[in-house]
C-alpha cells in the first residue's frame, strides 16, 4: 500500500499565507513553517537557558514544523475571517482538527501516534512557545513588508507586536530586543564581525 502523508505536506508550498493582502514577497505556509520552527528552537533554547526552565527544544520544534499541517486541506484562512466571532473560530477548529484526523490517516498505522503528538500536541508548554514563535513570524513577515516601502503592512504590524508583547513571555521579550531589530537592517547593515573571544 502507497501512503500520501509526505506527499501532501510537500503541497505547503503551494499554499498562499497574506492572501488579502498586497505583498512585496509572497510567503507559502512551507517557508513560513520553517521560520516559525526556527523561532520556536529559539524560544524554547532562551526558556531553558537563559530562564532556566526544563524544556525540550527539539520537541518544540517539531511540533511546529508541522503547526499548520492541516492547512493542506483546509487552506490558509485569513485571520480577519477566523477570528471575526466566537462561532467561526469554533467551527474552523472543527475543521482544522478534521483535516488533522485526515491527514493522519495518510500515515502507516504504526507511525500515527508519533505524529498525532506533533500535529495535534497535547504539549501544553511547547504549544505555547510554537503560538508564540507563529506571531514572531508574522510579525517579522510585516516588518520585512515595510522595509520595502509597503505600507499594506502597518496595521498588522501594530497589532501583531501587541499581540507579542501582551504575551507577557520572559523569552519573547528577550528574542524582541536582541533579535528583531535585525530584521529592519539592510544586508549591508547585518553585522558579521565577531569577538575573536567568542571562538
Amino acid at each position: 500500500m502507497k501512503y500520501s502523508f509526505f506527499a501532501f505536506i510537500s503541497r505547503l508550498k503551494y499554499i498562499t499565507r497574506w492572501s488579502l493582502m498586497r505583498n512585496s514577497a509572497v510567503e507559502n505556509v512551507q517557508e513560513h513553517s520553517h521560520m516559525v520552527a526556527v523561532i520556536a528552537h529559539a524560544l524554547a533554547v532562551i526558556r531553558r537557558d537563559i530562564f532556566g526552565v526544563d524544556i525540550d527544544p527539539g520537541l518544540v520544534t517539531s511540533i511546529a514544523l508541522f503547526h499548520d499541517a492541516s492547512e493542506i486541506l483546509t487552506g490558509d484562512l485569513p485571520t480577519p475571517i477566523k477570528y471575526f466571532d466566537p462561532d467561526i473560530m469554533s467551527a474552523y477548529k472543527r475543521v482544522e482538527s478534521v483535516a488533522a484526523s485526515k491527514l493522519i490517516s495518510s500515515l502507516p498505522e504504526a507511525l500515527r501516534a508519533s505524529y498525532v503528538s506533533l500535529i495535534s500536541s497535547g504539549d501544553d508548554a511547547a504549544t505555547e512557545l510554537v503560538k508564540a514563535a507563529d506571531n514572531i513570524a508574522a510579525y517579522i513577515k510585516c516588518v520585512e513588508e515595510l522595509k520595502t516601502g509597503n505600507r499594506e503592512f502597518r496595521l498588522a504590524a501594530v497589532q501583531s507586536r501587541d499581540k507579542l508583547n501582551k504575551l507577557n513571555m520572559p523569552e519573547v521579550a528577550y528574542f524582541l530586543e536582541y533579535f528583531i531589530p535585525a530584521f529592519e537592517l539592510s544586508l549591508d547593515e547585518l553585522d558579521f564581525s565577531f569577538d575573536e573571544n567568542d571562538q
